[in-house]
Formats: structure tokens, C-alpha cells, sequence
């Protein structure tokens, strides 16, 4: 390479490349960062520096310094550089709008390359088409991208304000372990086998739950955590096995303290990330309202599809499937599509019909039926026939139809019905473009039940975690019918996404046995599994609670980004693996022995 023109580095950086404007024309600055285009004009050299924080316009022009533009002329794609120059005003007619910087333009009289770049593998800019891998592979190539650097400020705002927020509420920012017990608590483990203790293996933490229900018995009364957790299950676009929690529990309060102080945390986040003020209280639902209206405990509000029940007008219907589905205690359940949102542009066809049919069977679904209602007397549907007048006046009644109303129908078990009915309403909000992005739909979540019944075990199954707290008014319901018992639980939604939830936990051990034993989680094993929590809660335990928030999920949310992991640092693809590190990997032979571990491959 040839030899390139001194540059003194004892000179410290004046700007960075998103700050100067005409109000610093005339100033000598220096600028750090890397070429993100290179320009020969005529033999003017125009070179945009990218740090960070954007971008600035660098002139190299041979009539200020024949010898500094010789060199120039070297610069190439992402060399890291440093400059020294004037503010001078682009030319008349040349400013760019789109830049904070586009007024003015720094001629260079002095540079330094800090270090030359091989060709890049694919362009560092933001609208890219390239094969996410080869983005994971050079992550640190793919960070310096615009977005992904506007990702990573807004993450670090929002976690900013986030501690800022829960220590002038009192809060105690204090770390749990990732070397812990395993214990069950939704999805597998990940182990970290004992080199010390042969055959026994620590487990990373799902969430540090019951280590901040130990807090709370320890009297640190309000507790924080930015927490990493590790859950081994299957992959989608906003799920990783290593994430991250802004994790919280509170002594001596009931719901709706934690609540209240949660719309706070919300509010104080959105303001540090996207200068919105939000306004509060949040909207509430219970969870069977929710179930009922959308199909889903995190519906999305932002759109009014709603689905209704009409299991009653078809207990005695000569149409089969629904007749059976009411006689085996399901439900027949009705998604309406106003004709308002159809018409010519946006209608409907067979095969979108047979698409939609489709899409149900993937929760689960056997099929949907459909019916579009032309006028009074002229219901287009292969089912219709089926339907007596008085079946029909009922639906008319119960739905007030209208010419160009389109019914869809789920006939199953509940859960069925509810997961299909409720995702199609998702699906279909999007296609025919009725959500308006730029809303944002909060809304609490509450008075979820405590357990379903697993058919398949033959036993009973805590909703959340076997440590939520029954309302109040619920406990004699753990006697009688378990079922019916409803838990202290709130999930806070936005536009269709789970963001945080949490709930009231059990805080003496005589409910607490209760629960274990509807669980059918015997002394045993409850003390082999939770053991060490069941004896604190025996020295005085305060009443207690906490919430959870998925700080990934909710900065995805705010910078409107596809995936989680376009606001994690170095995350792992769908199938776990890391590209660029190449994890996980063999290990050696005598690491394996120091552990007393031999692999097995299935």
C-alpha cells in the first residue's frame, strides 16, 4: 500500500459524523469511521464517512492539496479512517435533505487510514438482499448497517430508561445465578454438565423466577434484574434460546399496585424509545372476554373483526358438523367479515376461500366453513342449505348480516375453534389491510384460569407456574372444580404480541400444598423440585409479585424490525446455530473426560 499523508493521533475526535450543520461552517473538525461510498467527480473525490451515528460528506479536492488527493484515491468500501477539515456549505443546489448533515461537507486536509478492508461479502447499507446466514456469518459486518446501529441506540434508550425508571420507583437492580437447579418451569433446560460433581449438572436459567420470590423473602422489597434466560424449545421469528427480561418482583402489593407501576415502566420506555407519550390507564380484558371476541389471550385491537358464538342456534341443526361439534360440548363459533371491508378490489374468491381453508388446518382446524350473504333470500354457500329460516333469522338477529357480509365458521373443541378463528381474524386484518400501523393497541390481560386439564396425563396443568395465586374469591374453587379457579395473572398486550406478564404469587405453604396437590405433585417431589423456595416461604414470607417484560420483543416492536433477532447483538438462526462462531460445536476428547460425559449420537 502506499505510504498515506501523517495524521497526529493525539488529536482527538471533534464531532461524529451526524452533527455537523451550516451553524459550524468555517470550523476545522475531525472525524473516525469507516468509507461507506467513494465518489471520483471529475476528479474531485467524494467520500461519505459512517460512524454510528450517520453520515458525512468528505471532498478530497487536488487544487487544496494535489498530494492528499493522490492518496485518497486509495480509499476503498469500509476502510477505517480518520479525517481533519473544514465545514464548508455543499454547493448551491447540492444539499441533501435526507441527511442531517446534507448542508454542509467537510474538505479534507489531512487523513490516516486506521486499517484497510477486504471486499466486503455483501454491501453495508440498508436495503440489502442477502441470505440471513451470510448476514449472521459476518455479524459484525451486518451491525454496521444504519438500521442495525439505529437498532442497537434504541435498545440501549430503552434499557436506559428502564433502570432509570425502576430505581426512582425504589427498586434494586440485584443479579441472580445462570448456575442453578433445574427445575420444570414450561420448556427443557439448558445443562451445564459439573466437572466437580460428576454426573450432576447445573441448568441456565428460564427466568430467574424463583430466585426474586427469594428476594422478596430476603426483604429487598423491590427487586430488578436486565436478566439473560435460556429456554431449549423450538425456534420462530421472535423466539431465541438465549434472550433477555427486564425482570421485576414487589413485596406487600396486590394487582393492581403492579400494574399502575408497570404503565409507568411502559410509558417511560416508549418516551426514551420513540418520543411517543403514552396515555394511561390501558385498556383491560378478562381473559374469557378476550377468548370470546378474539380467539386469543394477546389479541390484536388495532382492527374490529370480532368473532361470536352461535353454538346455540345450531344445538338441533340438520348440518352434521355442527350439530355434532354442540352434542360433544364444543363450540360453533363465527368470524364476520363486514361486507364494508370486501367489495370488487378486496373480495374474496373460491380459491381465497379454499387459501383460507387451508391456513385454519394449520391450528388444528378440520375445515371453515363460509357463507356470503348476497341479499336476504340469496345466501351463496354450500352449506346454507342445510340451515332452517328460523336458524337463519337467528344468525340475521345475533349478527345483523347485510348484503355482502361474509360468515366463517369454526365447529370443535373450544381450543380448536378459538386458535384457528383467532389467527384467521390476524391473518385476515393484514390482508385486507385493515390495521393501521402506525396504532398502538395496549391492553392488560387478566383473570386467567389457573389450570387446563392435559387429556392425554390425565391430570391437571397450571396455566402459568404452580406459584400463581388464586383470586381471592376463587380458593374454594380448588375444592369443588379446579377449573373454574381464576389467578391473580396479567399479560400486557400490544397490537397482537405478548410484551410482559406476570402475576401474584402463592406466598404461604399451606395454598401452595393445595396447588401442588391438584397438580398431583406429591411432598416428594415438590421438595426434590422447589424444595429450597417451599422452606423460605415457611420463614415469614411478605405477599409478593412480579411481571416480566420481553425486552427484545418489545424494542423489535418499536423499531418495527421483522425479527427479534435484528435487535440482538449476535443471535442464533431458527435451527440454534451461530454462523459466525460456528456454535455449538464438538469439544475435545479430554474435556469430555475431565466432565466424565461420552457422547452418544442418536
Amino acid at each position: 500500500m502506499p505510504a498515506m499523508s501523517r495524521f497526529i493521533y493525539n488529536i482527538p475526535r471533534t464531532h461524529h459524523c451526524n452533527e455537523l450543520t451550516a451553524a459550524d461552517i468555517t470550523k476545522e473538525v475531525v472525524l473516525f469511521g469507516w468509507v461507506a461510498t467513494r465518489r471520483d467527480h471529475g476528479g474531485v473525490l467524494f467520500v461519505d464517512l459512517r460512524d454510528r451515528e450517520g453520515i458525512t460528506q468528505v471532498v478530497f479536492n487536488p487544487e487544496l492539496d494535489p498530494k492528499v488527493h493522490e492518496l485518497a484515491g486509495h480509499l476503498r468500501s469500509e476502510y477505517c479512517m480518520a479525517v481533519k477539515g473544514r465545514v464548508t456549505p455543499r454547493p448551491q443546489g447540492m444539499a441533501n435533505s435526507k441527511l442531517h448533515t446534507g448542508e454542509i461537507e467537510v474538505l479534507a486536509d489531512k487523513f490516516e487510514i486506521f486499517n484497510a478492508s477486504k471486499v466486503p461479502p455483501f454491501l453495508i447499507e440498508d436495503s440489502i438482499d442477502v441470505n440471513e446466514e451470510l448476514r449472521l456469518k459476518y455479524r459484525y459486518l451486518d451491525l454496521r448497517r444504519p438500521i442495525m446501529q439505529r437498532n442497537f441506540i434504541l435498545r440501549h434508550k430503552v434499557a436506559h430508561a428502564a433502570r432509570n425508571y425502576l430505581s426512582e420507583q425504589g427498586f434494586l437492580e440485584i443479579e441472580t445465578p445462570f448456575l442453578t437447579k433445574s427445575t420444570p418451569e414450561g420448556a427443557r433446560d439448558f445443562l451445564v454438565p459439573s466437572r466437580l460433581h460428576q454426573g450432576h449438572f447445573y441448568a441456565l436459567p428460564q427466568s430467574p423466577q424463583l430466585f426474586k420470590q427469594l428476594l422478596m423473602v430476603s426483604g429487598m422489597e423491590r427487586y430488578f434484574q436486565i436478566a439473560r434466560c435460556f429456554r431449549d424449545e423450538d425456534l420462530r421469528a421472535d423466539r431465541q434460546p438465549e434472550f433477555t427480561q427486564i425482570d421485576i418482583e414487589m413485596s406487600f402489593v396486590d394487582k393492581e399496585i403492579v400494574i399502575r407501576t408497570m404503565e409507568g415502566l411502559t410509558q417511560a420506555m416508549w418516551k426514551a424509545g420513540t418520543g411517543k407519550e403514552l396515555s394511561i390507564p390501558f385498556p383491560r380484558l378478562s381473559y374469557d372476554e378476550s377468548m370470546a371476541r378474539f380467539g386469543l389471550d394477546a389479541p390484536d385491537m388495532r382492527f374490529e373483526l370480532e368473532l361470536a358464538e352461535v353454538s346455540e342456534i345450531f344445538k338441533s341443526t340438520q348440518f352434521k358438523v355442527f350439530r355434532d361439534a354442540v352434542a360433544s360440548k364444543g363450540v360453533v363459533k363465527v368470524l364476520k367479515v363486514d361486507g364494508k371491508y370486501l367489495g370488487p378490489e378486496k373480495d374474496l374468491s373460491r380459491k381465497d376461500l379454499d387459501d383460507l381453508t387451508e391456513f385454519v388446518k394449520i391450528y388444528g382446524a378440520k375445515g371453515l366453513a363460509w357463507i356470503k350473504i348476497v341479499d336476504e333470500a340469496n345466501w351463496q354457500s354450500p352449506i346454507a342449505k342445510f340451515f332452517s329460516e328460523e336458524e337463519k333469522a337467528a344468525l340475521r338477529n345475533k349478527l345483523s348480516l347485510k348484503p355482502g357480509d361474509l360468515l366463517l365458521f369454526g365447529a370443535d373443541k373450544a381450543k380448536v375453534v378459538n386458535d384457528a378463528l383467532g389467527n384467521l381474524r390476524e391473518h385476515l386484518g393484514a390482508k385486507l389491510k385493515l390495521i393501521d400501523e402506525s396504532k398502538l393497541a395496549f391492553v392488560w390481560v387478566l383473570d386467567f384460569p389457573m389450570f387446563d386439564y392435559d387429556e392425554k396425563e390425565a391430570r391437571h396443568a397450571a396455566v402459568h407456574h404452580p406459584f400463581t395465586s388464586p383470586n381471592v374469591e376463587d380458593i374454594p374453587n380448588l375444592e369443588t372444580d379446579p377449573l373454574k379457579a381464576r389467578t391473580q395473572a396479567y399479560d400486557l398486550v400490544l397490537n397482537g404480541h405478548e410484551i410482559g406478564g406476570g402475576s401474584i404469587r402463592i406466598h404461604n405453604t399451606e395454598l401452595q400444598s393445595k396447588v401442588f396437590d391438584i397438580l398431583k405433585i406429591d411432598k416428594e417431589e415438590a421438595r426434590r423440585k422447589f424444595g429450597f423456595l417451599l422452606e423460605a416461604l415457611e420463614f415469614g414470607a411478605p405477599p409478593h409479585g412480579g411481571i416480566a417484560f420481553g425486552l427484545d420483543r418489545i424494542v423489535m416492536l418499536m423499531a418495527g424490525a421483522p425479527s427479534i433477532r435484528d435487535v440482538i447483538a449476535f443471535p442464533k438462526t431458527q435451527k440454534g446455530t451461530d454462523p459466525m462462531t460456528e456454535a455449538p460445536s464438538d469439544v475435545g476428547a479430554q474435556q469430555l473426560l475431565e466432565l466424565g460425559i461420552k457422547v452418544q449420537k442418536s
